[in-house]
């Protein structure tokens, strides 16, 4: 089963559900305020692939760190 993100309107976080692909689209319990009206948000993703050098190299996703020439959170400036 796929994991999706939630943003509740009420109190604003943003949560994780483990939920069958049938049901992603449906509102699911903010785990803060309990409020239903939740909305599946869009996720962000990373992938990263290792050269037969042993480098390591940004291939899928995007902000954050991947999207980093540096390859490190201290060189982000996101």
């Amino acid at each position: 089963m796929p994991i999706y993100e939630y943003i509740c309107p009420h109190c604003e976080i943003k949560f994780e559900k483990l939920r069958p692909y049938s049901q992603a689209d449906a509102p699911a319990e903010c785990p803060e305020c309990h409020g239903q009206d939740t909305k599946r948000a869009i996720s962000r993703f990373a992938a990263h692939t290792k050269g037969a050098d042993g480098s390591s190299s940004s291939i899928g996703g995007g902000g954050g760190c991947a999207g980093c020439a540096s390859h490190s959170c201290a060189g982000c400036h996101h």
